[in-house]
C-alpha cells in the first residue's frame, strides 16, 4: 500500500542523527560498522552527517516524510568527490575512533552515487523507499549527471528487485567491507 502523503525534501542539518540511522541501516552489519565506526557507531554517524564535508554529510542528504513525521532518508555524491569526501569522513574517525579502515571504492568517477538509503521500519511498505530513490535520481539528473549509481548485496534480492524496478541494471561486483556486491546503474534517458 502507498501514501499518498510522502513528501521528500532536502535534508537539513537537524536531520544528522536520521541520515546516520539510515546510514547504518543501510550497512545492516553490526560487525562492519563497529570495524568502521567503533562501538558508538551511532553517534559517530551522526557527527559525520553533521559536517559539510563527509561522504553522509546532510548537504548530500534528502528525507521522506510520511503526514509529516521522518521516515526515511537517501544520502550520496558525485563518485568524482569520494576522495575528499572520504577524507572528510576519516577525520571524524581519527577525532572520534582514533583510526580510519581500509576501504575499497565503491563508486567511480562519471556515477553519481546513492551511498545509503533506508526507511525506518514503521513506514515500510508505503512507498517511501521508492519515493526517495526516484527522487535522488531526478535530483541527479537535474544537475547534469548522467548515471546513478549504488552497491546492493548479492542476499538482498528484494531490494535489488526495487532498484530494477526504478531502471538499475548490473554493471559489474565491488568488493564492501567483508563481502561481495553488485554494482548496478541508471542511466539519465531511462523511461
Amino acid at each position: 500500500m502507498k501514501s499518498e502523503n510522502i513528501i521528500v525534501r532536502e535534508a537539513m542539518r537537524e536531520d544528522a542523527a536520521t541520515i546516520a540511522q539510515a546510514v547504518a541501516m543501510a550497512i545492516g552489519d553490526e560487525v562492519a560498522l563497529r570495524a568502521y565506526c567503533g562501538d558508538d557507531y551511532i553517534a559517530v554517524l551522526t557527527e559525520m552527517a553533521a559536517r559539510e564535508t563527509t561522504q553522509y554529510s546532510w548537504q548530500n542528504g534528502l528525507i521522506a516524510e510520511v503526514d509529516g513525521i521522518v521516515a526515511g532518508a537517501v544520502v550520496g555524491y558525485d563518485g568524482g568527490r569520494l576522495g575528499v569526501l572520504r577524507e572528510g569522513t576519516f577525520d571524524v574517525l581519527r577525532e572520534l575512533v582514533g583510526r580510519t579502515p581500509t576501504i575499497v571504492d565503491e563508486t567511480e568517477v562519471g556515477e553519481y552515487y546513492l551511498d545509503s538509503v533506508a526507511v525506518l521500519p514503521e513506514f515500510r511498505g508505503l512507498g517511501v523507499g521508492r519515493e526517495l530513490i526516484a527522487a535522488f535520481c531526478e535530483k541527479a539528473f537535474a544537475e547534469g549527471h548522467e548515471r546513478v549509481g549504488l552497491i546492493v548485496d548479492f542476499d538482498n534480492p528484494h531490494a535489488e528487485k526495487l532498484y530494477t524496478s526504478l531502471g538499475f541494471r548490473r554493471i559489474n561486483t565491488r568488493p564492501f567491507f567483508t563481502h561481495q556486491m553488485w554494482h548496478l546503474q541508471r542511466a539519465a534517458d531511462f523511461a
